[in-house]
C-alpha cells in the first residue's frame, strides 16, 4: 500500500520524485563510497585505526587521489553491472581483497601486491597455508562479511540502474581515466604532482606506505614495462663489443683439463645458517658439513634479491647473469619476460659438450619452469612428476631424494653433466611440526611459537646439510672430476614481521623500511660453498650477487667466459654486491645506489641486459653461437670503451 502522502500525487510526479531520490542516492554513493573504500584498504594494510587516521590526516591530497582512483573503479563496475548495491559490493570485495593480499605479502616476504601478481596462476595457491592464522581469518571474515552485507541490501533496496547510454559514456570515461593514471598521461602526472606524490621505486614497502595502496599499485602499472636505458643504442653496444673482445681474450683458460668436470649447482630451498642468530643456541651444529667446507674450500656469501620467497628470481640471476636490480621491483622474469631463447648456464655447458639437466622436486608448472627451461637450453627437466616413489618429509620430497636423483643422472650420462637442482623439503611455513621430535633443539629468549618455528627450520637445514654430505661422499670416491656449488635462494620467512629475527636481535625491527644498510645486507646474505674432487685453491668471498655467480664459477674452473659474463666478472670485482637499494663495493662499503666511480659501469651492465632481454640484440651481431666475440665482426670507427680498473675505482673513492 502506498503512503498516504503520495496517494493524491499524479504518477508522473511520483516517478519524478523517485528519480530525484535515485539520483541523489547514486551521487552521494559515488562521492562517499570511494573514501570509505580507501579508508578500509589502508586500515587493512596498516593494521590499526590510529595509524590509518594519522596517514590520511597528514596526507589529505594523497588520500583524495587514492579516493579518485577508487571512484573510477567503483564507477566502472557500476557501469558494467548496472546495479548500485551490487557494484558497491563487488568494489568492496575487489579492493579489500587487493589490500588483504598486499598486507599478507608484506607480512610474509616484505613486498606489497604488484600489478603483475595478477598474472600468477596456481603459484598464488602456494600462499594459502601461510594465511590460515587467527589474524588472517579474522580479516578474511570481516571482508567477506561486509561485502555480503552490502550484497544483501539489494533484497530490500531498488536496483537503481543507469540508462544504457549513460553507462556506456561513464564506463568509457572510467576506463580512460584509469588507463591515464596507469601510463602516466600528462594530466594524470599533473594531478599526482599537485598532490605531492613521491614515488619510491627502490623501496616498494615504503612506496605503498607513504602514497597509499591504490596509488602505489597504479603507479607500478607503468613500471611493469622495462624502460630503455637513456644511453642505449647500437652505437653504445658496438662500442662495448670492442672492449668485451679483450675481456673474453683475458678470460680464456690457461689450464685445460683432460676431462671436463661435472658441474652441479644446488639451490637449496631457504638454506641459511641459523647459528648466525645472536642470543640463540643449538644443542648440536645444524650445519656440520657446510661449516667444515667453509674451513677447507671456497665459500662465502651470496647477496640474494629475495627474502622468504621468489625462488625463480634467484634462479634467473644465477642461470642468466642478469640482475633483478635492472627490472621492476617485485617482477618475476619467468612469468613476465622470458618468451624467447635466452643465454644461460644450461646453453653454455650444452655448447661445451655437456648434457644440461634441471631437477626440481616440485610441480613442473610452478613459476612457468617447463617453458622457461626450454628457452634456457636445458636438455631435460625432472620435476616432481618424474620422481619414482620418492621419499617425503612433511609435504615435500626430501633433500636426500634430490641428492640420489643427482647421482643417478650423472652416472647415467656418458658426457659430462651440468645439473641445476632446486630442493623443496625446507620450504615454509615452519609452524607445521613436520618432523615431530627434532634432533635440533633451540635455546634462547624466544617465545614458544618462535622457538618451535626455528627448531623446525633448523631441522630442515640439518637435513639439507646431510644431503650435501651424501653427494660429497659419493663423488669423493668417483674418478669423474666433479664440482658442486651449494647455496640457498633466500633467508627463510620465520613468522610474521620477521618475528624470529627481531626476537633474537638479528634485526632491530619488523619494519624493513626502517632497516639500516647493514641490516638489509644481513637479511639478504646467504651462505654458499664450492666443493670439488679436483685440486681447486680455496678462496673466501665476503659477498657476491647471485647474478655474478655464474661468471665467478667459470673463472674458478678456468673456463672461457662468454662476452657478457666476462663483463659481469670484471664488474663484480668493483661492485660485488648489487641489489635495488643496496650496493656493496670492493672495500665492503655499503651504498643506497652505485657510487659515482662505478655508476657508468653499472649502467653499461644495465644496457647489456636490456639489449639481450628487450632490445634489438645488437651485441649478438658481434658474438658467435656460444656468446663469444667473433674476430671477423669487430666494430670499426668507434671509440674504445674500457671498464675502470680496480685501482682507478679505489683512487676515485
Amino acid at each position: 500500500m502506498r503512503p498516504l502522502a503520495s496517494r493524491g500525487q499524479p504518477k508522473s510526479s511520483r516517478l519524478a520524485q523517485a528519480r530525484a531520490i535515485q539520483n541523489k542516492v547514486i551521487l552521494v554513493s559515488l562521492l562517499i563510497v570511494p573514501f570509505l573504500l580507501v579508508f578500509g584498504m589502508e586500515l587493512i594494510q596498516r593494521g590499526n585505526v590510529q595509524e590509518t587516521w594519522d596517514w590520511l590526516t597528514a596526507n589529505p591530497k594523497l588520500f583524495a587521489v587514492n579516493a579518485l582512483l577508487a571512484f573510477f573503479v567503483f564507477l566502472l563496475i557500476y557501469c558494467l553491472i548496472g546495479s548500485l548495491f551490487f557494484a558497491m559490493g563487488f568494489s568492496t570485495l575487489l579492493l579489500m581483497l587487493m589490500s588483504l593480499i598486499s598486507f599478507f605479502k608484506q607480512k610474509l616476504i616484505g613486498e606489497p601486491f604488484f600489478p603483475w601478481d595478477i598474472f600468477l596462476k596456481k603459484e598464488s595457491m602456494n600462499i594459502i597455508p601461510l594465511v590460515t592464522s587467527k589474524e588472517a581469518l579474522v580479516r578474511l571474515v570481516l571482508v567477506f562479511g561486509i561485502s555480503a552485507g552490502i550484497f544483501l541490501l539489494r533484497i530490500w533496496l531498488p536496483r537503481w540502474p543507469m540508462k544504457l547510454w549513460v553507462r556506456m559514456t561513464l564506463g568509457l570515461m572510467a576506463v580512460l581515466a584509469l588507463y591515464s593514471f596507469g601510463v602516466r598521461a600528462p594530466w594524470a602526472e599533473k594531478v599526482m604532482a599537485q598532490a605531492g606524490v613521491n614515488e619510491i621505486v627502490w623501496n616498494q614497502q615504503q612506496n605503498y606506505g607513504e602514497n597509499g595502496i591504490s596509488l602505489a599499485f597504479t603507479m607500478n602499472v607503468k613500471n611493469s614495462i622495462v624502460p630503455k636505458p637513456s644511453g642505449y643504442s647500437e652505437l653504445s653496444i658496438a662500442n662495448m663489443a670492442e672492449g668485451l673482445n679483450e675481456l673474453v681474450g683475458a678470460s680464456k683458460a690457461s689450464v685445460s683439463n683432460d676431462k671436463k668436470p661435472n658441474v652441479i649447482f644446488i639451490m637449496n630451498e631457504a638454506f641459511w645458517d641459523p647459528t648466525l642468530l645472536p642470543g640463540v643456541k643449538f644443542n648440536k651444529d645444524p650445519l656440520p658439513t657446510v661449516h667444515r667446507l667453509q674451513e677447507k674450500t671456497t665459500s662465502g656469501y651470496l647477496l640474494s634479491p629475495q627474502f622468504g620467497g621468489g625462488t625463480s628470481n634467484v634462479e634467473f640471476e644465477v642461470l642468466t647473469g642478469q640482475s633483478m636490480s635492472n627490472l621492476p621491483a617485485g617482477s618475476i622474469p619467468y612469468q613476465q619476460y622470458i618468451r624467447k631463447p635466452i643465454p644461460s648456464l644450461a646453453s653454455y655447458f650444452k655448447n661445451q659438450g655437456y648434457r644440461s639437466v634441471a631437477i626440481h622436486s616440485y610441480d613442473g608448472w610452478f613459476w612457468n619452469r617447463e617453458e622457461v627451461y626450454q628457452y634456457m637450453g636445458f636438455d631435460d627437466f625432472k620435476s616432481k612428476e618424474d620422481f619414482d616413489n620418492p621419499e617425503y618429509r612433511g609435504a615435500f620430497i626430501s633433500d636426500d631424494e634430490v641428492s640420489r636423483s643427482i647421482i643417478d643422472e650423472v652416472e647415467a650420462n656418458d658426457n659430462p653433466t651440468f645439473i641445476y637442482a632446486v630442493t623443496m623439503e625446507n620450504h615454509g611455513p615452519y609452524n607445521d611440526n613436520r618432523y615431530g621430535e627434532t634432533d635440533i633443539k633451540v635455546e634462547g629468549n624466544l617465545t614458544e611459537e618462535a622457538r618451535n618455528t626455528l627448531q623446525t627450520y633448523a631441522q630442515g637445514v640439518y637435513n639439507a646439510d646431510h644431503s650435501l654430505k651424501m653427494l660429497i661422499d659419493h663423488f669423493e670416491k668417483s674418478d669423474e672430476p666433479t664440482v658442486i656449488v651449494f647455496y640457498g635462494d633466500h633467508l627463510p620467512m620465520l613468522g610474521y614481521d620477521y618475528d624470529v629475527y627481531v626476537q633474537s636481535g638479528f634485526v632491530s625491527t619488523g619494519r624493513s623500511d626502517q632497516w639500516s644498510l647493514e641490516e638489509q645486507k644481513r637479511i639478504h646474505s646467504v651462505p654458499f660453498v664450492m666443493w670439488s674432487n679436483m685440486d681447486l685453491p680455496k678462496e673466501h668471498v665476503p659477498i657476491l650477487s647471485n647474478s655474478f655467480l655464474n661468471a665467478y664459477v667459470l673463472d674458478r674452473l678456468q673456463m672461457e667466459k662468454p662476452a657478457a659474463w666476462a663483463y659481469n666478472f670484471e664488474l663484480s670485482r668493483k661492485v660485488p654486491g648489487l641489489l635495488r637499494g643496496l650496493v656493496v663495493d670492493s672495500g665492503q662499503v655499503l651504498y643506497n645506489s652505485p657510487p659515482s666511480s662505478v655508476a657508468s659501469d653499472v649502467e653499461k651492465y644495465r644496457e647489456l641486459q636490456y639489449d639481450e632481454m628487450f632490445g634489438a640484440q645488437y651485441l649478438a651481431k658481434y658474438l658467435d653461437s656460444n656468446g663469444f666475440t667473433r674476430s671477423d665482426e669487430q666494430p670499426d670507427g668507434f671509440d674504445h670503451v674500457n671498464i675502470a680498473s680496480e685501482e682507478e675505482v679505489d683512487a676515485a673513492q
